[in-house]
Order: structure tokens, then sequence, then C-alpha cells
């Protein structure tokens, strides 16, 4: 599943009219936007596959599949990029579970988001209704609410009413009021769960907003999976560059912007680290110092599993589940969480599961399957998270150790080494708070143009931030296109 240099196409690279550094999902979102325009666009891609947190490997065996960074994609069912772009028309069938996700707790109990609210509402008990009212009025609003979090945050909202409902919710979850307000403990571990997708100290407003987002999707658009792997999201945007003339370079890595020769427009789908590396002495010293104080969040140890069967949940009704989150109580998590954020390691880490053959049964075969896994840990822990992850699947399924054919553990420091734009395993380009989420990734009215003439950041270190959406890259290529080329109106991105 691999995906090779793409050389078809006219131009060569040196008389590209905008080179890309970077083909993340945004590095492909922003040549999608720039080569349906009319522009000659070249992509280079220092990894043997381009993709990014896109790609899809086999690790143990030629027939079975992991998805090596993301796995699950409630943004590629929600952002405007890709409402747009239109995956299913372009083959990409996403797969949505029964139960969008899951939140095990001691002596075999658990809570579970159906996709359906009314369900979810039912087994919550005697929080049901709370549940609904947190989540109906978004469900009403949520194309509004999608819209308005997954923008480039500065200008007036299409939809006022989602905006001030956003804010409400925004505060809601994003303060240690958020969670009072439930009888039991299965409702507040399952928002917490959500919460925690932020990465960064718990509450905090930043979180609150990305509860609002993601909470909500689960009952609507989905959590769904890619049938057959993330990767097909990642070509099915290369297929619609290299239609349309682009090109790109696989295992090219761009050490400095000289390198690109000298095309009109430059985009970088890189860290912040990686614009300074790359543009070296050239930036204005007070951008330099402003790129500087950046701040990375916690660090995302990731396991992959070979496993012969099922995993053994206590609360069999988990095994439905696409996601799986694995933090506790509340309390718990807001415990561990914060520590994570201030740098302190712990033994019982917040864990993202997915077993994707629960969606997509073709990612399994007789007794092999895969299971993907991310620990939160400190940035740039060195810790290898095989054992820390087992021993924290083990607590709610006895017997998963039974089943592990082979695993393979990443660092969040060696997660770096893999892909240099999640800085110290910063799988979020950046931490997630109050500010850097608004003004990423320094305070200025256009976030996607730099100092440089014609160089643009186009990756998660801008808004809208983390998760595969394509928006940061699409809106980075819309800024280009105006400034650059004088393009006012956008491309169509329909098949």
């Amino acid at each position: 599943m691999s995906h090779s240099d793409h050389t078809t196409g006219r131009n060569t690279g040196r008389d590209a009219d905008v080179a890309i550094v970077g083909t993340g999902p945004n590095g492909l979102a922003a040549g999608v936007t720039l080569a349906r325009a009319g522009l000659r666009v070249v992509l280079y891609e220092a990894s043997p596959t381009i993709g990014g947190g896109l790609r899809t490997e086999s690790l143990f065996d030629p027939e079975v599949f992991h998805d090596i960074c993301a796995a699950v994609h409630p943004m590629a069912a929600a952002s405007r990029f890709f409402r747009e772009f239109d995956l299913a028309a372009r083959g990409v069938e996403l797969l949505h579970p029964e139960i969008s996700y899951a939140h095990p707790l001691d002596d075999g109990r658990a809570a579970l988001a159906h996709r359906d609210l009314d369900e979810t509402c039912a087994g919550l008990g005697p929080d049901g209704a709370r549940w609904r009212r947190l989540m109906r009025p978004l469900l009403e609003r949520s194309e509004g609410v999608v819209d308005l979090i997954l923008s480039g945050q500065r200008s007036i909202p299409r939809d006022p009413a989602a905006a001030a409902l956003l804010a409400v919710r925004t505060l809601e979850h994003g303060t240690r009021f958020g969670a009072a307000g439930f009888r039991g403990a299965e409702a507040p571990a399952l928002l917490t769960g959500v919460t925690a997708h932020a990465l960064g100290k718990l509450p905090s407003i930043a979180s609150g907003a990305v509860t609002a987002l993601l909470g909500h999707l689960a009952h609507g658009s989905g959590w769904p999976l890619p049938r057959g792997g993330s990767a097909r999201i990642a070509e099915a945007m290369a297929a619609d560059i290299t239609a349309h003339g682009g090109v790109i370079h696989t295992g090219r890595r761009i050490s400095r912007l000289a390198e690109l020769g000298r095309p009109r427009a430059v985009l970088l789908d890189t860290s912040v680290k990686g614009l300074l590396e790359l543009a070296g002495d050239r930036l204005p010293s007070g951008y330099t110092r402003a790129l500087r104080r950046f701040r990375y969040g916690p660090g995302a140890a990731k396991v992959d599993f070979l496993v012969s069967e099922p995993i053994p949940w206590a609360h069999p009704e988990v095994g439905r589940a696409g996601t799986v989150h694995l933090g506790g109580t509340h309390a718990e998590m807001v415990h561990q969480e914060t520590l994570t954020a201030r740098g302190v390691r712990t033994d019982e880490p917040f864990v993202l599961l997915v077993d994707p053959a629960v969606t997509d049964p073709s990612r399994a075969r007789p007794g092999r399957r895969p299971v993907w896994a991310y620990a939160h840990v400190p940035n740039g822990d060195r810790t290898n998270p095989v054992g820390l992850v087992r021993s924290r699947i083990e607590k709610y399924a006895p017997g998963f150790g039974d089943t592990v054919l082979a695993a393979r553990g990443i660092s969040a420091a060696d997660l770096e080494t893999y892909n240099p734009n999640y800085v110290g395993g910063d799988i979020g380009s950046g931490a997630m708070t109050l500010t850097q989420s608004l003004l990423r990734p320094t305070p200025r009215f256009d976030p996607y143009r730099t100092p440089l003439p014609g160089v643009y950041l186009c990756s998660a270190a801008t808004p809208p931030g983390p998760s595969v959406h394509g928006m940061s890259g699409h809106l980075a290529a819309r800024s280009a296109l105006r400034r650059e080329f004088g393009i006012r109106t956008a491309p169509s991105l329909a098949p």
C-alpha cells in the first residue's frame, strides 16, 4: 500500500509555479487546490511514501496492514475541504462503526457513545437527558460549528447562532464545572475521553472546543475509518494532483529553500521547527523570535500489535466500538493528562486504541489482525511504550497479552525521527493552548503567510490546527492564490 514517486505531468520542478514541501494531508490539500487553479505544482516528500499522517503499511505480515499514524477520521467526514472533494466519489469509502467510541471502566463497566444519540442517552441512565441537552443543539448546527472551528479563525462566522452555541459549550466543557452536572461515573468519563484528544492540561478552553467538536460528530457524521486504511485518503488526493498536471517527488529531502529554484510560491507543510530550519537566517529577527516562542505539547508514543483474535474486553460491547479510550474515571484522566502536560511520566497514561477490523473486516486475516494504540507521554519521552500500553489494555481486557503475536513500539522521541513534523512526538504540531489555538504559529492577520516573499506555512501549525481535515493546506493555498497569482475565486474541488 506504499505510494511511489509520481513523475507524470509536464512540469519537472524547476519550471513550477508552486513548490510544496511535505505531502501530509495539508500539503496534499494545498496541492489539490493549486493544481485545480491551473498552476504548475510540484511536491517534495522526504520519505519513500507520501501521506505524512496518512500512511498504511504492512509491518509484521504482508497481508495485514497497519495505519502508521492516524487511523480514525471524523474530520475527513466533516471538513469543508473533504465535503467538496467528495472522497466517496473518488472510491474512498468511509466506514462507520455502530459505536463511535467506548470508554471501559473498572469492574467490567463501560460507557458507550453510539452513533445514534438516543441509544447513547438510553445507556447513560439518569445522565442521558443532560447528554442529549449537550449534543442535540450542536448536531442541529453541526455544519456551522464545524466550519467555524475548521476555519482560519480571522473572519466573521457564517452562522452566528452556531458561534454563540460553540462559545457556550466551549466554556462549559473547558472548565472544571463541565463534569459537575453528571450523577454517574460513565457520562463524565465518556466526555473526558474526548476532551483528552486535545493532548494537554485538563480542563482548558482549547480542550473544551475539541470536546464540543468531536463529541457531537460522534452522533452525526461520525468517527469513520477508510476501508483499506488511511493511505486511501492520501492516494485519492495525490491522484487528483497528478490528474491536473502536478508532480510528486518522494525520497526528496529539502534542506534549504534555495533548493526549490524560483517558483512564484512556496508552501511548507512542516512544523515551526522545520520552517526555521528551511529558511535559515532569511527570516526577520522579530518573526524568528516569535517562532522560537512557539510551544509544543505532550508527545504520543505509538504501539502496533498483531493479534490472533479480537480484543477480549471485560465488557463485550466495547468490542463493537471503532475507537476505545483507556483512561479510567474523569478525575483520573484530568490528573494523568495534567501530569503528562507538565512533563511527568506515569505508569497509567491515557491510551487511544483502535481495532480496525471491528469496522473494516477486510483488515483482518484468519488468526491475524492489527491493533493500533497511542499513549500520551511527556514531550520527547524515549521510553518504549509496548509494555506500558499492553498493561493498560490488559486492565480492561484480561488475557489480551496472550493474543499478541508481534508488537512494535515507537517512543515519542522516535516519532519525531519518523516524521519531523511531530516535534518531541507532538502529533498536534504545537501545544493546544488558548493562545496557540487561535494565533498559531504567531499573531498575524494572515497566519499562513510568512515575511518571506511568496513563502507560506500550510501545516497543522497554522489554523485550524491538528487532525486530517485538509483545511490548513486549503486555506494557505487560497491565500497564495490571492496574493501571488491574483486568483480570488476558489477552484472547484469536486470530482
